[in-house]
């Protein structure tokens, strides 16, 4: 293995790579996380270049976005569709708890495991300790990754072992791609063998999304939302949103107001799926006018809380409904 090349000294705070990380350790002990648990994860990391240079990579938000077509024919290809198809069926047993538990359907779950990692097939080898270390003490995002760091050391103290900690150069881990601080909060044991083996286990994997979508409101009985069919000359910008959206303001922002389907019903805008006409629901034309319409209910903006892209929350929705068709 070639040797890493120098990592630089200090963040853009002026810190030291090792000052910074008594610091992190100070606060784990305040925060009750046990002196073992710190040395074994804090001693001998290094900071990581190449996950600086992939964070300083990231693109910008623009204000005329890429078409989304050609993302979803990527996306929403056969191939992901038909491994989504296989493992729905030689998880099938499982399924019918789950959704009666958490009132997600097991379409969704698989929609998310396949986007994410592929069904478990890829799931990033980054060492996690160094990677959240690394983007920390640079600075940029210190809160947060400082935060994800103390996660990820009470993961250990919970009994994760330590050599199963890898995963994005972002910090996300497992079959479903989660963080070390939604993992304590929301990943759960769904095969009852007393862990939450969100490695390894399509059991605990798909109660774990089932329990996040849950958490971030997924409403029974609802789809994430259905195509629609719009009248000659309708105007979609003539509907436009007055919100402003605390988060995530530029995906948002390119979708309609709230109407309910009877009321687009009535403007002309047919539904081309099942859905209720008392259902609440935006209008989105992600390529503009002319393309593909979707009406969208509360429910798009839980596969949004997933990851805050039309591009992603778009194709998820779609190979759902693939994979379960």
């Amino acid at each position: 293995m070639p040797a890493a090349a120098q990592p630089v000294v200090q963040s853009v705070g002026g810190q030291g790579f090792d000052a910074y990380l008594q610091t992190v350790a100070a606060r784990a002990r305040r925060e009750g996380v046990s002196q073992q648990t710190i040395s074994q994860v804090l001693t001998g990391l290094t900071p990581n270049d190449r996950v600086m240079a992939l964070d300083s990579a990231q693109p910008n938000r623009s204000s005329s976005p890429p078409p989304v077509a050609p993302y979803i024919a990527q996306h929403v290809g056969p191939s992901i569709i038909a491994r989504g198809r296989d493992r729905y069926a030689q998880n099938a047993s499982l399924l019918p708890s789950i959704e009666r538990r958490y009132g997600v359907p097991a379409k969704m779950l698989f929609a998310i495991w396949g986007h994410e990692t592929n069904y478990g097939s890829y799931v990033g080898d980054f060492d996690l300790a160094r990677s959240l270390a690394t983007l920390a003490w640079e600075g940029r995002r210190r809160q947060l990754f400082e935060n994800e760091l103390i996660a990820l050391m009470k993961m250990v103290d919970q009994g994760v072992p330590t050599y199963k900690l890898k995963g994005s150069w972002a910090g996300a881990f497992g079959y479903p791609q989660f963080l070390p601080s939604v993992y304590l909060r929301l990943a759960v044991d769904g095969d009852g063998n007393g862990t939450r083996d969100i490695f390894s286990s399509p059991a605990d994997t798909l109660a774990s999304i089932a329990n996040y979508f849950r958490d971030a409101g997924w409403r029974p009985g609802q789809p994430w939302g259905v195509r629609a069919s719009l009248p000659q000359g309708f105007s979609a910008g003539a509907y436009s949103s007055k919100l402003s959206a605390p988060t995530c303001s530029a995906v948002h922002a390119r979708h309609s107001q709230w109407k309910s389907v009877a009321e687009w019903r009535a403007l002309g805008v047919n539904p081309l799926g099942p859905i209720g006409d008392n259902v609440q629901a935006s209008l989105f034309q992600p390529d503009g006018p002319g393309t593909a319409a979707y009406l969208l209910t509360g429910n798009y903006r839980v596969i949004l809380q997933y990851n805050c892209s039309n591009y992603y929350a778009l194709s998820v929705g779609l190979l759902a409904d693939e994979i379960a068709r």
